[in-house]
């Protein structure tokens, strides 16, 4: 495939940046998108131009870092899928790809695609820890009961890459469904219980500390997600919420 690019450059958070127009071909559609910016910046330092900046560790849609907006949307045209699974089937030969970083407050530019997510980690570290006792003799995984429904709907929740996706596909740049996913994985297990009310109120303050807006109810972040995150979870959330409220 021959294919027309306009990637997003700029060189820190701080300069202006712009869409600068590159050609590319032969390009297969069993490559990765990641492997087709590999080859775009092999040629750009073959000709002894800058490559293109972008992130990525595991390339196999586990970590989450390879957050790209593809054509306007996060991950591109794909479903269930982050950045490094988009195959290049997807597009057809002569088509024009647009290629941005995740635009929002809370994710500011680092260079050209990569954004800094670290707003993620500090909403999950405002959470706290869990008290439980993992000192002396191993404790039987039967030992405390839980119902296979929570169980299940908490590792639902915990699938969460924070990848940041929910956040560029809201018109808000709200991070309610990531929050509510990281405070529903502990929310709905026994575990969780003792320091679930601080858990909900610091990680909800900690959100809105970041700058990240508020849910908009349209659903996007759940249809844009990856790992196909519910909406439920902000239903529960707010529900901790307002009973962490109640309680003062």
């Amino acid at each position: 495939m021959n294919l027309k690019l306009k990637v997003w450059r700029q060189n820190d958070a701080h300069a202006k940046g712009k869409m600068v127009d590159y050609s590319i071909s032969g390009i297969e559609g069993d490559m990765s998108f990641l492997e087709m910016l590999d080859i775009l910046n092999e040629n750009l330092i073959n000709e002894g131009k800058e490559p293109v900046e972008f992130d990525h560790d595991c390339r196999e849609g586990i970590c989450g870092s390879c957050s790209l907006q593809i054509n306007g949307e996060p991950h591109g045209p794909d479903r269930f899928i982050t950045t490094c699974q988009l195959h290049m089937r997807k597009f057809k030969d002569g088509d024009t790809i647009v290629i941005e970083p995740f635009r929002a407050t809370a994710f500011p530019v680092i260079k050209d695609l990569v954004v800094d997510r670290t707003a993620f980690d500090r909403i999950q570290q405002a959470g706290g820890y869990i008290s439980v006792n993992t000192s002396g003799n191993t404790v039987d995984a039967n030992a405390i009961p839980v119902q296979k429904e929570a169980a299940d709907e908490a590792m639902d929740s915990a699938t969460c890459i924070g990848c940041g996706a929910c956040v560029a596909a809201c018109k808000n740049a709200s991070a309610m469904l990531f929050t509510s996913a990281k405070v529903s994985q502990f929310a709905l297990l026994p575990q969780g219980q003792v320091e679930a009310t601080e858990r909900v109120k610091n990680m909800v303050r900690q959100m809105d500390l970041e700058g990240f807006g508020n849910c908009t109810n349209t659903g996007a972040c759940e249809v844009e997600c990856p790992k196909g995150i519910s909406l439920e979870n902000i239903a529960r959330m707010n529900r901790e919420y307002l009973k962490a409220q109640a309680k003062g």
